[in-house]
């Protein structure tokens, strides 16, 4: 994605979050839920929702518990 591209997406997710804020304080219940739409459709616009665009052939180990993941070993121990 070029750079201006981006930063015209990350402004318009800051608007946005300003907007639920804002929203919050006044109470405005419809407001805040049409915010909180805008902030979800910035975030698939810049690719931290939706569908996964990328694949590096890793497995996903999301929603695993550690001890069943290759990273159990170089977990720290628990006290």
């Amino acid at each position: 994605m070029p750079e201006a591209e981006r930063q015209r997406l990350v402004d318009r997710l800051m608007d946005a979050r300003r907007a639920v804020a804002a929203a919050k304080r006044a109470q405005d219940a419809a407001a805040e839920s049409a915010a909180r739409a805008q902030v979800d459709a910035a975030k698939i616009a810049l690719g931290e929702r939706g569908p996964v665009w990328w694949d590096d052939g890793a497995p996903d180990y999301n929603r695993h518990l550690l001890k069943n993941t290759p990273y159990a070993e170089a977990a720290p121990e628990a006290d």
